[in-house]
């Protein structure tokens, strides 16, 4: 996994939004049981909460080999209140091995969000994806869930029958809206297909999921490639973090963004001259130039309404989901950092109507 975007020639300031863990990503190719990426996923503790307690209840982590995990521990006293909670429940393990989100008690912010947190929901949702057993997960009792634009109940239709091991991911994390927007490599029965896929989570529950999966002839402007996205962070590095010196702010992250929709397709500013394009993985467009960076500059053929932006300031991934020209369910993810724009990418399946608006 690996992520970083810039946006326009303003200064660019260190920002992190409401992130504690900064730890830079590593690229997620995730070979199924076994592999480097798909073994052990320390857990996050969501759950039980322990007044003024700051401690923490780490999750139990998966095998490697997709065997059972170990039970999570809780530790820390609380300073002035009560101790940390006890351990914490099993980490699920499915394919690939991946801890759940487990543990319990010992944090005094329980809906406190933070990039470990994210990060290792992002896991245990595509462990138990490929188990076929949503009930490992840490679920909201408000939780919708989606795909392209259809509404069920986790693990009951779509890819939740017919999903294999994931073999790549890369992921934005915004500790701000406490949402995590993944660009992911998924077998589909018999073939490899490039899935989206965006969480929210609440007091460390899962409360939205959004599935939107490319399979064959979902978009027909353009066949899929599920190879070319997973060899696309070779030259990316996708979740690398940004040097401080040349992070956006999440305010020019998101402004940029959605100038991009709102302007297309006149082209977008301020990006490099081997600026990256790609469409499910297909394609390898240039960028384009075309829209002014000033305020207000520019106009397009189209005008793309963009449903909600995410930014993930510490790596300089931007994320914006719409519905594209033609009718078909976007998300487009974005890398900037020291004021250009190094790569675009989009995963589209048919859909007029998100299911979210």
């Amino acid at each position: 996994m690996r992520a970083h975007l810039a946006l326009l020639s303003l200064p660019i300031a260190l920002a992190s939004a409401c992130g504690n863990d900064a730890s830079p990503g590593a690229s997620a190719s995730d070979g199924g049981a076994g592999s480097p990426m798909a073994g052990a996923s320390s857990g996050a503790a969501p759950g039980g909460a322990a007044s003024s307690g700051s401690g923490n209840a780490a999750g139990g982590a998966g095998s490697s080999a997709g065997g059972a995990p170990s039970a999570g521990t809780g530790n820390g006293a609380g300073q002035g209140g009560t101790p940390g909670g006890g351990g914490g429940a099993a980490g699920s393990s499915s394919i690939g091995g991946s801890g759940g989100l487990s543990g319990s008690g010992g944090n005094g912010g329980a809906s406190a969000c933070t990039r470990g947190l994210l990060s290792s929901a992002v896991d245990a949702y595509f462990a138990a994806l490929a188990a076929h057993d949503p009930s490992t997960l840490p679920l909201a009792a408000s939780l919708k869930h989606t795909e392209n634009g259809k509404a069920s109940t986790l693990g009951d239709a779509g890819l939740w029958k017919t999903a294999g091991a994931r073999k790549y991911a890369h992921s934005a994390l915004d500790t701000e809206l406490c949402m995590s927007a993944t660009e992911s490599v998924v077998p589909d029965g018999g073939s490899d297909v490039p899935v989206a896929l965006r969480l929210k989570l609440e007091n460390q529950k899962i409360t939205e999921s959004e599935l939107i999966v490319a399979r064959d002839g979902d978009y027909p402007a353009l066949e899929a490639n599920p190879a070319a996205l997973m060899a696309s962070d070779d030259k990316i590095e996708w979740e690398r973090a940004v040097p401080a010196g040349e992070r956006a702010t999440r305010e020019e992250l998101t402004g940029w963004m959605d100038k991009y929709f709102r302007r297309f397709p006149a082209g977008v500013c301020n990006t490099t001259p081997d600026c990256l394009r790609i469409e499910n993985g297909g394609g390898n467009f240039i960028c384009g130039q075309g829209a002014s960076c000033a305020s207000g500059a520019g106009s397009g053929q189209a005008v793309l309404s963009p449903r909600l932006l995410l930014a993930d300031v510490e790596t300089g991934l931007g994320v914006g989901l719409t519905i594209f020209t033609g009718g078909y369910i976007d998300m487009h993810l974005f890398k900037m950092y020291g004021g250009k724009v190094y790569a675009v990418s989009a995963i589209l399946a048919n859909g007029e109507d998100s299911g979210w608006e």
